[in-house]
């Protein structure tokens, strides 16, 4: 029996995991869009037995030329031996074998192009389509990360503070709710279109961040997911209906952050802090493109949380050095923003900006006053804040308490490297 080396699957692996993440979402849209949105669940389970076949076959066989093409062949094969098994499909069988044929080839070579008039792309289209009302908006972002994104269940809970469990119901719900009401899949137009915006501005905002800073795995950061967020969110602000001041602000937000990816992790993959890292490794082309839809974002007459978040970016950014930093503007950024979302992280970033303007009790006092702590309680990063602040109080003792709880409640090595060498450094004092 032939066995596949070890370097060969890792390879496999590595491009299946590449693939799945660009053409996943591309082949879910295209088999949703002929079979309908309440075949979703269909839709999910041909591509992923896509995959898996890929992951089965290639590391005996070798890569294809053009992997893409297979995917999209065998996701193919997999949709026409389903609606041949099912009895609703037999007297329209030919013809919908037909159109099937023709859409996906056409596809695989690319010699037809699968844009809708209104929305540029496949994943935005299918995600204006997650975005239904007819969900609730929990259920709507879930489904949306899930399908066009990739995420898995663990990585959707980790987004919204919650279990895996309550995510697993939310996407059963959410699929069954557009089985029964036989939603179409369809871009939303005229007046609908803008109302629906929001739902589709969040999900593109937690696909960065998740990028921006992985809640699981082996890597701090996950660029592809940076890059996808922004390329998402750049087609959307290219449609006149998406190009609205909040989808710049967010854009703006996302290049911004995005420039200093490079200098967030040393050659080791050690993490830097802000104030650590070397500024010319930031990219300038970004920081401009940022500051251009942060100019852009500023031509309405009100102010989204990605405007403030964008604005707060942007301090950073267009400091020289981490001293230069304007720190009592950052502070009244955050308490613009803490009006309009009283979320305790937003309460405990505050904190952080206020202890660099009046000094660390000040900090402290203002994490002690956040009224819903609950949810901080296992977020590794209150405990970090909470030693560091401990810790410029000479409070070493307090400090390392909260270092080693920190330690507790993260899994990433990168993370735990980071708070390591911090708490070896504060046991090191006296207290």
């Amino acid at each position: 029996m032939q066995t596949p080396s070890p370097n060969a699957e890792h390879g496999v692996s590595q491009l299946a995991d590449h693939l799945f993440r660009h053409e996943a979402a591309k082949l879910v849209s295209i088999l949703t869009g002929i079979f309908g949105i309440h075949r979703l669940q269909m839709a999910e389970d041909v591509v992923q037995e896509s995959l898996a076949r890929a992951l089965q076959t290639w590391p005996f066989y070798g890569v294809p030329a053009n992997p893409a093409a297979w995917l999209m062949q065998t996701a193919r094969n997999l949709a026409l031996d389903l609606i041949r098994r099912e009895t609703s499909f037999q007297q329209k069988q030919p013809k919908i074998v037909e159109f099937i044929e023709q859409r996906l080839s056409d596809t695989a070579t690319g010699s037809q192009p699968m844009f809708d008039e209104e929305i540029k792309d496949d994943r935005l289209r299918l995600m204006f389509a997650c975005c239904h009302p007819q969900l609730p908006q929990e259920a709507q972002t879930a489904l949306a990360l899930k399908v066009l994104c990739g995420f898995s269940p663990q990585e959707i809970a980790s987004a919204f503070l919650t279990s895996e469990v309550a995510v697993a119901k939310r996407l059963t719900r959410a699929r069954q709710k557009l089985q029964e009401e036989q939603v179409a899949f369809e871009i939303p137009s005229g007046v609908e279109l803008p109302t629906r915006l929001d739902s589709v501005l969040q999900i593109l905002y937690l696909l960065f961040n998740e990028g921006y800073k992985a809640s699981h795995g082996d890597s701090l950061i996950r660029e592809d997911l940076c890059n996808e967020a922004i390329r998402l969110t750049t087609l959307l602000a290219g449609h006149p209906a998406g190009s609205q001041p909040r989808t710049h602000a967010l854009l703006a937000l996302m290049f911004l952050n995005a420039a200093r990816l490079s200098a967030r992790l040393d050659d080791a993959g050690n993490i830097r802090r802000l104030e650590e890292q070397d500024r010319s490794q930031w990219n300038a082309s970004m920081i401009q493109r940022g500051i251009l839809h942060l100019g852009l974002s500023a031509q309405g007459d009100q102010a989204s949380e990605y405007h403030l978040q964008a604005g707060i970016s942007a301090c950073h950014s267009l400091a020289p050095d981490a001293a230069s930093t304007d720190w009592p503007q950052i502070l009244r950024l955050y308490d613009h923003l803490l009006q309009m979302n009283s979320s305790p992280v937003i309460a405990l970033n505050r904190a952080v900006a206020l202890a660099k303007v009046e000094g660390p009790a000040k900090g402290l006092a203002a994490v002690e006053a956040i009224l819903d702590r609950q949810p901080l309680d296992s977020y590794h990063l209150f405990h970090a804040v909470m030693g560091e602040l401990e810790a410029q109080r000479q409070h070493y003792q307090s400090a390392a308490s909260h270092l080693r709880m920190a330690l507790q409640f993260t899994e990433m090595a990168s993370e735990r490297s980071l708070l390591s060498k911090r708490l070896h450094e504060v046991e090191q004092q006296p207290d």
